[in-house]
């Protein structure tokens, strides 16, 4: 499901602050080669925003994308709750499955304005791009892991 295509110059003032700091960050990716620039602009609990660009290697394994570094960056910062992403790259590409689950882990419901270069924009959710995320949802019994992000490790439940 596509959500519906916005006009970036039309969005909110809280979503074109995100978004111009995505797009600054996007400047500074190091994509050498796939040339798959991607900007990243997280909005913590505090107010804070924090970028990333994606980090190309020679070992594609080693690569990390901005979504992960401007995470990384908040909670190395101590941040542990979020109120929206904005992402930017060239097509309008939405975060790869790794990046939803890592976001998942601090805000299940996080609001994601992914963009394109042309203008566009689209307004979506975590819980839309990755429901029933790991380790919040289980089907089955068993114990389930419930996460404090103010605490520094989850204890899972007996």
């Amino acid at each position: 499901m596509t959500p519906e295509t916005l006009d970036q110059e039309r969005l909110d003032e809280p979503w074109q602050e995100l978004l111009q700091a995505a797009e600054a960050a996007r400047e500074r990716a190091y994509a050498p080669y796939s040339r798959f620039l991607v900007g990243a602009a997280v909005r913590a609990g505090s107010g804070r925003i924090y970028t990333g660009a994606n980090v190309e290697n020679a070992s594609s394994g080693l690569t990390v994308c901005a979504e992960r570094v401007a995470l990384w960056k908040a909670v190395s910062e101590g941040e542990r709750r979020f109120e929206a992403l904005a992402l930017i790259t060239a097509p309008g590409a939405t975060p790869c499955g790794a990046c939803r689950q890592v976001l998942a882990e601090f805000q299940s419901g996080l609001p994601i304005l992914v963009a394109d270069t042309a203008g566009r924009a689209w307004l979506t959710s975590l819980a839309v791009l990755l429901p029933d995320a790991f380790p919040h949802v289980t089907y089955g019994e068993g114990p389930t892991l419930e996460i404090d992000p103010g605490a520094g490790s989850p204890e899972p439940d007996a």
